[in-house]
């Protein structure tokens, strides 16, 4: 799981304080490095409906909202959940490859929409120091065709297959380009995310999505987040996506 907190201005402190405060952060560094080797032991969630791969209906359609949302789904479609991501983050990479393709089967059907709500807090980890600020603009270019099959193939394929790893090379704004006409984007789209385009515009969108969820979890930002209306829903639950699409 990946974690961002807000930004703040501490006060100074004493001397006293600054040691205590030294040894609770290296208790809570333990336990930081325990909790991910924990889940890193654990097997990922095995995958569901494999085979079906990503959206494949014409009648599913990608919107931007007004509140930095990318939505994926039928206009008509019964119930909507809230996913963060972060395009780096490697639980999303392990969450959408275990329930990507049964989402993909609920959009399908119109039982489910999708509110992709992308953050950037990963930047830093990445080599070119901006890769999840790129990816998330690449997103809002492919968006621009409305097609939700091409999106979900391109969504599906940045957070799986072509996922890159913290701190190891990561995708060129020409490689996330070539990706996205692979998913049959026009050449309109690969010109949008060379030249950068949507670069500002996924900063905006970014900022506001990582309030919405600071906001959400008093301000405990992480990633994959997970929301049907305000309810949290766990990622890791085999059935998550049924109880969410009956």
């Amino acid at each position: 799981m990946s974690t961002a907190g807000s930004s703040h201005n501490p006060r100074p402190v004493s001397s006293n304080t600054t040691y205590a405060l030294a040894a609770v952060a290296i208790v809570l560094i333990g336990l930081i490095v325990f909790a991910a080797y924990k889940w890193s032991a654990e097997p990922p969630p095995a995958v569901r409906n494999d085979g079906y791969g990503p959206v494949r209906e014409a009648a599913v359609q990608v919107t931007t909202t007004p509140d930095g949302a990318i939505r994926l789904g039928r206009p008509d479609a019964r119930a909507t959940v809230d996913i963060f991501e972060d395009p780096l983050c490697p639980a999303c990479g392990a969450m959408e490859t275990a329930f990507g393709q049964e989402l993909a089967q609920k959009i399908d059907e119109g039982k489910l929409a999708v509110n992709y709500r992308l953050v950037t807090f990963l930047d830093p980890q990445s080599k070119s120091k901006d890769y999840s600020t790129r990816a998330v603009a690449a997103n809002l270019c492919v968006a621009q065709t409305g097609s939700g099959p091409i999106y979900s193939k391109f969504h599906e394929a940045l957070f799986t297959t072509k996922q890159p790893d913290e701190g190891a090379s990561d995708l060129s704004n020409p490689a996330l380009a070539t990706l996205a006409t692979e998913s049959g984007a026009p050449e309109s789209v690969a010109a949008c995310i060379t030249n950068g385009t949507q670069t500002e515009a996924a900063k905006v969108i970014a900022a506001k999505n990582l309030t919405d969820l600071d906001a959400r979890t008093g301000n405990e930002a992480a990633t994959p987040s997970i929301y049907n209306g305000t309810t949290k829903i766990n990622w890791q639950d085999d059935n998550w996506v049924v109880t969410a699409a009956p």
